[in-house]
């Protein structure tokens, strides 16, 4: 599985740290920055890793900011992108098998390290349920 990664200067210890979790466990990640713990502007991250999931270049993403919600913001600008912003990995769980979410959203100031990288795992082996979902999934789109 492909995995577009990407933060702002608030997530990069967070990013760093699951780019190396997942290339051990055999995920071909691309790394879109930030590259350093320098304030940056996290649209630019958001877009780029939506960009790569929209277009099929990745199959998932990871957005890591302080809050998870401005790259969760900017990342679901783009169609089909439906990105979640997870602090359990319940939510992770139910927005893969619900919601058919394709990029996951952490909020780096609030959930522990530990936490954000067993949501991202929950997040890339959970599967679609499908069904009744469906439907709704279809709705979302404007």
């Amino acid at each position: 599985m492909k995995i577009a990664i990407g933060c702002d200067h608030a997530g990069f210890d967070y990013k760093n740290s699951l780019v190396a979790m997942l290339q051990s466990r055999g995920y071909m990640v691309q790394d879109f920055g930030a590259h350093s713990s320098e304030s940056v502007d996290y649209p630019d991250f958001a877009h780029a890793v939506a960009e790569a999931v929209a277009s099929g270049q990745a199959d998932r993403g990871i957005l890591i900011c302080g809050s998870g919600n401005g790259v969760a913001m900017a990342a679901n600008k783009h169609q089909p992108i439906r990105c979640a912003l997870c602090w359990t990995e319940e939510i992770a769980q139910l927005a893969r098998t619900h919601n058919d979410a394709n990029i996951i959203a952490v909020p780096a100031r609030f959930v522990p390290e530990i936490l954000a990288q067993a949501m991202v795992l929950v997040f890339l082996t959970t599967e679609f349920e499908g069904g009744r979902h469906t439907r709704r999934v279809n709705k979302i789109a404007c």
